[in-house]
């Protein structure tokens, strides 16, 4: 069978994730070779999205799989300007609605000119040596693997506890 679309082959990551500098919710930087050996999930959330009642299925996630995944909300106002909020205003809303104890970080540019390294690394083959992808909205999800390689991605119709991606933690 013939297809338009070819898979390009995987090849090393051109840098390490665990290089990626990137700061916490109140400003503190985040080392990310703190969660090497385990699985990280990097989500772009938004407090007033349709699928912002996922971070009580991201918070159940990260309960049942804490000894081995670290769940990543990166705060984004790029769509819809859904994220409106400071970083307070982030932190109140995600704990007192759905308890997050999951770690946050500052908001960021998940897109465009001005897009993170981190996201760089996340959507460029060139750098994480799996496949490019492009942010299409909020709650969009990235799973690394415990030594660092992108093993997938998932739009945001995708619940975290999906067995899409739980498959993957066993």
């Amino acid at each position: 069978m013939f297809s338009i679309f070819s898979s390009s082959p995987k090849t090393s990551p051109s840098e390490s994730i665990y290089s990626i500098k990137i700061n916490s919710l109140t400003g503190e930087p985040i080392d990310l070779s703190d969660y090497k050996n385990k699985y990280i999930l990097f989500v772009n959330v938004a407090s007033k999205c349709g699928f912002t009642k996922q971070y009580e299925e991201l918070q159940k996630l990260y309960d049942l799989h804490k000894d081995k995944l670290m769940v990543v909300g990166v705060p984004c106002n790029q769509f819809g300007a859904q994220e409106p909020g400071t970083f307070k205003e982030i932190e109140t809303f995600c704990k007192q609605n759905y308890g997050v104890t999951f770690l946050m970080t500052e908001k960021i540019d998940v897109k465009g000119a001005n897009q993170h390294p981190l996201y760089q690394w996340l959507t460029k083959q060139s750098k994480n040596g799996n496949t490019n992808s492009t942010v299409k909205w909020n709650f969009q999800k990235y799973l690394v693997g415990k030594n660092g390689e992108l093993i997938d991605y998932y739009y945001s119709i995708t619940n975290p506890l999906n067995s899409k991606i739980t498959n993957n933690l066993k």
